[in-house]
């Protein structure tokens, strides 16, 4: 799986990701891009995830109009992620094509 991380995921998220291609909107150069242009440019280059930590995101957007499967972490800092790891790692391997999830911590 093909996935985008938006600039306030913690990095560290992506060593449990392994065996998905994992790349940052700032690696791409998309870090200026708003929320709609950076979904519409992550479907475009085929990105099959995007994972943020913006809960506003579908209050923003018609998150309808896109193919791209959307992650939310509720908490953005990776001392409060890291035991729970593994659990957003699952929440990543169940995700389906156009599906809205908020990742909450157990």
């Amino acid at each position: 799986m093909r996935i985008l991380f938006d600039q306030g995921v913690p990095l560290p998220v992506k060593r449990w990701l392994a065996s998905h291609d994992v790349e940052t909107a700032r690696q791409r150069g998309w870090s200026e891009l708003l929320n709609g242009e950076l979904l519409a440019a992550a479907q475009a280059a085929e990105f099959d995830l995007f994972i943020t930590t913006d809960q506003n995101l579908r209050h923003q957007l018609d998150l309808g109009r896109f193919d791209i499967a959307v992650l939310v972490l509720m908490v953005a800092n990776w001392p409060s992620l890291e035991p729970f790891a593994s659990e957003i790692a699952a929440a990543v391997d169940k995700i389906i094509p156009g599906q809205y999830v908020e990742w909450f911590p157990p």
